[in-house]
């Protein structure tokens, strides 16, 4: 599931995309497997799947449109056309598979406990693969000994949604909720544990490369103007 605050969580990692038009080593991953969370989830809300879950539908619908912008940022500003082929794949992907699962669940089966349960299990298969989604950023930082490319407020936001949401799945209680956001809450808070370790080695790692990114400027600066020189 998602939570509303998320824009006011990724607009800095996003103002920085458009900023500099490049998505550099920024993953999709985790906005698609987000997305498509959303979806099945908008459907386990449904008043014909799972009566009375207003909020579950109303919030994971807004968050559709929000995951819609966040990606057509993604794709626009890639300069890899293999990955926007994958972006594009990915999309077209999600979007037949809860089109033909609606299809399924409407037609064969004719009862809401049988629509809750069979969506339910897909909608925690889908909600534990979004919060698991950046494990690949996870192996980066590790490697790497560098957080940059694994926004802070991104894990923070994670953490918080597994959160609200195991504790709202306990009034009543609704397993398809409790139980993939209380995984949830393990995969954010190992998140922010490594965001913790690598902070200060990665704040270290920007320091050092700006003087060398102030360097390549200058040497760029003083050839050109050598060349207008020349032409002169």
């Amino acid at each position: 599931m998602i939570i509303l605050n998320v824009p006011f969580t990724l607009r800095p990692t996003f103002r920085r995309i458009v900023k500099r038009k490049s998505v550099e080593e920024y993953s999709p991953i985790p906005y698609l497997a987000t997305l498509i969370n959303c979806l099945v989830w908008v459907l386990y809300g449904l008043p014909m799947v799972h009566p009375h879950s207003t909020l579950v539908v109303t919030i994971n619908g807004a968050g559709i449109l929000i995951e819609i912008v966040f990606i057509t940022i993604f794709f626009v500003f890639s300069g890899r056309p293999k990955q926007r082929l994958v972006i594009a794949a990915v999309l077209a992907g999600e979007t037949l598979f809860v089109a033909i699962l609606a299809v399924l669940v409407f037609t064969l089966q004719h009862t809401t406990t049988e629509r809750t349960m069979s969506v339910g299990i897909i909608c925690c298969v889908f909600n534990v693969m979004m919060y698991a989604s950046p494990l690949s950023v996870m192996k980066m930082v590790v490697r790497t000994k560098s957080v940059e490319f694994m926004p802070f407020w991104l894990s923070l936001a994670a953490f918080l949604n597994a959160g609200v949401w195991t504790v709202y799945a306990f009034m009543p209680l609704d397993p398809f909720i409790a139980i993939p956001n209380g995984i949830g809450c393990v995969f954010g808070l190992a998140q922010l544990i490594l965001y913790a370790a690598y902070y200060k080695s990665t704040k270290r790692m920007m320091a050092e490369r700006q003087p060398m990114m102030g360097l390549s400027s200058a040497v760029v600066r003083i050839g050109s103007e050598k060349v207008a020189q020349q032409s002169a």
